[in-house]
């Protein structure tokens, strides 16, 4: 069996922690968090703790806390060459304290408490020191996913990047829509059958061959109507840019 520990319980730890639980290849040793936190039903067994010092031994320890956070933490821990992981995915392998193995864990996804995940179609990008710890990285990794790859963190850095364009720059404009909406009295509903497919198309057409609207089109009359119904809105400036974006993509200048 893989011994682990966690270090914080944020978004991402809190569901590494119940999805490792049901693996038959890892136990979840304990679980360090400097605020009390109730381990709920059937979790209760699981030694927890806000004392750092009392940390219990393990194959590896898993840091799930704010990334500014992380560097200075990995160096408190009292402890020497055992393996610490991050599971950020902006943070450089690096900014973990030398004094111990260092490691990446870091699953690709938007996490947020209230809803459950599973892991099976999660990409896990992993990256170690060494090859005995890569291995054990991917071992676990593999009890909870089918795809666990090597990357390195200036890669990872770029995947990062773009999981911010395509997920949290994304959400805002889903916010930006559903305020628009809420003028009108128009229920946000009425966007995601529209949503769906806009991502559904990706899985069989590339980014750049499922692009439709306005500004592909070079439809001037609807994109002026659009600019004059969000008149000195800041929301026009978002449109504004993505439109002249979209223009030059695809060689039609406003």
């Amino acid at each position: 069996m893989i011994n682990v520990v966690f270090l914080g319980f944020g978004n991402v730890n809190s569901h590494l922690f119940k999805t490792l639980h049901k693996s038959k290849e890892v136990t979840v040793k304990q679980v360090f968090n400097r605020n009390y936190i109730k381990i709920i039903s059937p979790f209760e067994k699981i030694s927890f703790t806000d004392d750092i010092s009392k940390l219990e031994q393990a194959d590896v320890y898993i840091i799930g806390i704010p990334d500014d956070a992380i560097s200075s933490f990995s160096e408190s821990l009292s402890f020497q060459n055992e393996l610490v992981v991050h599971t950020s995915g902006g943070v450089s392998m690096d900014a973990l304290s030398n004094k111990n193995r260092r490691g990446i864990f870091y699953p690709i996804q938007t996490f947020s408490k209230e809803r459950g995940l599973d892991f099976k179609n999660i990409p896990i990008c992993i990256e170690a020191e060494n090859s005995k710890d890569l291995e054990l990285l991917l071992r676990v990794g593999k009890t909870i996913s089918e795809n666990v790859v090597e990357i390195s963190s200036e890669k990872r850095a770029k995947l990062h990047l773009a999981a911010v364009f395509v997920n949290n720059f994304t959400n805002h404009l889903y916010q930006i829509g559903s305020e628009i909406l809420k003028e009108e009295d128009l229920p946000f509903d009425l966007l995601k059958p529209l949503i769906s497919e806009t991502a559904s198309k990706i899985e069989t057409l590339s980014p750049e061959k499922a692009q439709t609207g306005p500004a592909k089109r070079n439809d001037i009359k609807t994109i002026e109507k659009h600019l004059h119904l969000l008149g000195d809105s800041s929301y026009r400036k978002f449109y504004e840019l993505f439109t002249e974006e979209l223009k030059q993509k695809y060689g039609k200048k406003l």
